[in-house]
């Protein structure tokens, strides 16, 4: 690339730098821009370096100048503050469904929208070996397929699969193709959910997207979309554990007053709660009833109770009794 045609992309190569090179505590001085243009074969005079600074200001550009240490310029705000940074930072070392070459992709990127020496402070979070991360690299991309074809209004084939001993993904149904209107993508307990209107059973269901493989775009047009106008997927989440599908039933569960939170964190603030004892309250909660549920609420002990309908207080004394039923050789 010639010299003359280098010096054309002047005001552009300033704007890099100072992107690059300062922020708050770290300036560039106009004779360190001088320095710096020098070495991309661009020549300038310190009057050219102000006019082009108040350029980049009229553009936009957030540029101060600092009259005490380090003196000279710098680039004053960003698209994303710092701490915005470390925050996307941290939501990519922590998600289950990116595998770790992605993160370290995607978090080498976030480090670009910082000066380098901020990205000092980012890379000082990297943390993503030893992370529980999914084998499935095609996930990343599987979930731009999916908003693809929900945004196009399309059926999606693919095929569902289930994990071996053997530590491989088997499809399900002899390797038949599923078929399936895809409406909804929600993160829950570390994972992507598709939730879609399956065309065998005419229902609404869920697929987690790390075991979705071969997916396809069709050309034909979903349906289920009057299912999916009555569809509350806030309800859906809270009522339903681990994402395992279950009969929806009405419950009425007395727990021990220090489990407020635990019931809130769990479903929210508008359930239904009244004291019961001194130190109980009951709740009124729809759930999906499934192992999941169960698995949650003995995870709180002799703090929970299921007081109505009976049929389900039995199902789950079943539950526990043949829990201990494996233990009765001891």
């Amino acid at each position: 690339m010639g010299k003359s045609f280098n010096q054309k992309l002047k005001l552009l190569y300033i704007m890099q730098m100072l992107k690059e090179n300062t922020d708050e505590n770290h300036a560039m001085s106009a004779n360190d821009i001088i320095s710096a243009l020098a070495k991309q074969g661009i020549s300038a005079e310190r009057k050219s370096i102000y006019d082009d600074i108040e350029r980049l200001k009229l553009f936009g550009c957030d540029i101060l100048s600092r009259r005490s240490e380090p003196k000279g310029y710098y680039l004053a705000s960003r698209d994303f503050e710092i701490a915005e940074l470390k925050l996307l930072v941290d939501a990519v070392q922590s998600s289950k469904f990116i595998t770790e070459k992605k993160s370290n992709q995607l978090i080498h990127k976030i480090e670009q929208l910082a000066s380098r020496h901020e990205a000092q402070t980012l890379q000082r979070q990297v943390v993503v070996s030893n992370r529980i991360k999914t084998m499935n690299e095609s996930i990343f991309y599987n979930i731009d397929k999916l908003h693809s074809a929900i945004s196009s209004d399309v059926k999606i084939t693919f095929k569902y699969c289930s994990w071996t001993l053997a530590k491989k993904l088997e499809p399900k149904k002899d390797g038949a193709n599923y078929t399936v209107s895809p409406y909804i993508l929600i993160w829950d307990d570390e994972n992507y959910y598709l939730i879609g209107f399956d065309d065998d059973s005419k229902e609404i269901r869920h697929y987690r997207v790390d075991k979705m493989l071969n997916i396809t775009i069709t050309a034909e047009k979903r349906d289920g979309g009057d299912q999916f106008s009555k569809f509350d997927i806030g309800n859906y989440s809270k009522r339903t554990f681990g994402m395992f599908a279950g009969d929806e039933n009405t419950l009425e569960i007395e727990f021990d007053n220090n489990l407020i939170g635990v019931v809130m964190d769990r479903f929210g603030k508008d359930i239904i709660l009244n004291s019961n004892t001194e130190n109980t309250f009951v709740a009124k909660l729809n759930v999906n009833i499934s192992s999941q549920f169960y698995g949650w609420l003995a995870g709180l002990g002799t703090g929970v109770k299921i007081l109505s309908p009976q049929s389900e207080a039995e199902k789950y004394l079943k539950y526990i009794k043949d829990i201990s039923s494996k233990y009765t050789h001891f």
